[in-house]
């Protein structure tokens, strides 16, 4: 119930209730959804990023697709 309590506090500091309600949180999600992108396209883990996975995965399937129609 503590945590709870704190959660409730620290909500209650974000401005902007009266006027915007819920949506107040908007921006903060705009900005977590631009920073994971950021980091998907920028940052490698290991020899590759998120977006060299998702192409080589791409191609992958759509070489795997030639195959079976051409078979």
């Amino acid at each position: 119930m503590l945590v709870s309590e704190r959660a409730k506090r620290l909500l209650k500091l974000v401005p902007g209730e009266r006027r915007f309600g819920f949506y107040r949180f908007l921006p903060f999600f705009f900005v977590l959804g631009g920073a994971m992108e950021w980091f998907m396209i920028n940052v490698r883990i290991g020899e590759e990023t998120f977006y060299d996975v998702y192409r080589r995965k791409q191609s992958e399937r759509q070489y795997e697709a030639r195959m079976e129609k051409g078979e």
